[in-house]
């Protein structure tokens, strides 16, 4: 069931009618990111306490008992500039970078709550289509940062921490794959760093569409906790008459994002140069 949910940021009211009760803190905060550019980490929501203290993020927004319409108040700054977008994040020892995905997949793949999280950004999430997808094509699904950014450079510029041999990479793998672009962060910034570049402009190869972090899911998993995961089944169940398992790819530098499709991930390693129809011919 719908919790409708209005939150006050920055002296304006966004209203949230797309979570359920089964939805966690997490899954809100995600989605205030998609509203406000606030990164979850940097938001603090007033008024979501359980038994007195301030609600985790896997706390499920049923266990808050909160009347329809509740006003919450968020604290929290957005990054400004692509400056600060474009450079590595900070060093945390509590971020899990990756792990084995075989360990664990079966306890997430194929759980109902997440299925039906996969059904609800099928529902709700809009896609942008840049250019037409092409009858025929495989799809090649990329992330940005770490995979066509290279933040462990020593470059300052976004053209310089850019993946060698880009361009021809995308123009090569264009022959035979529609190009995707889904990273973790807010479609502003991924537009930015597109242009920045030159992928959105280049004339030998076209990108397809590109997905933020609101496409993505959350899904708990048994020796991690939530974890945020890139499901492939958002595109293949929007765009079912072109792409499906058979012919999908995804590059990521970390494997977790592939906990919802196995088979259809290859991580980045940082000395990533190669071609996406030589790895793998369908």
């Amino acid at each position: 069931m719908a919790l409708p949910i209005i939150v006050k940021w920055g002296g304006q009211e966004y209203s949230v009618t797309t979570l359920s009760e089964d939805d966690t803190v997490l899954d809100l905060k995600q989605f205030l990111k998609t509203l406000t550019g606030v990164l979850p980490e940097r938001q603090k929501l007033l008024g979501l306490k359980v038994k007195g203290k301030p609600a985790e993020n896997d706390v499920k927004l049923g266990a808050l008992k909160l009347k329809p319409n509740t006003k919450i108040m968020m604290m929290g700054t957005r990054e400004e500039s692509l400056e600060d977008v474009l450079g590595p994040p900070p060093d945390n020892d509590d971020v899990v970078n990756d792990f084995d995905i075989e360990d664990e997949v079966v306890e997430v793949e194929n759980r109902e709550e997440n299925l039906l999280k996969i059904s609800r950004r099928v529902k709700e999430y809009k896609v942008e289509i840049l250019n037409p997808p092409r009858e025929g094509k495989k799809l090649l699904v990329l992330d940005v940062d770490y995979t066509l950014f290279d933040h462990r450079s020593c470059a300052e510029t976004g053209v310089e921490l850019m993946r060698p041999y880009l361009h021809e990479f995308l123009t090569s793998a264009y022959e035979d794959y529609d190009i995707v672009i889904w990273s973790a962060t807010n479609m502003k910034w991924i537009e930015a760093k597109m242009k920045e570049l030159g992928v959105s402009t280049n004339a030998n190869y076209k990108i397809t569409f590109m997905l933020d972090s609101a496409a993505m899911i959350t899904v708990h998993t048994p020796r991690r906790g939530l974890i945020d995961v890139k499901p492939l089944g958002v595109i293949w169940g929007k765009f079912s008459e072109f792409y499906s398992k058979k012919n999908t790819i995804m590059f990521d530098d970390i494997g977790r994002n592939f906990l919802m499709n196995p088979q259809n991930g290859l991580k980045v390693r940082y000395n990533f140069i190669c071609y996406a129809h030589i790895i793998w011919n369908m």
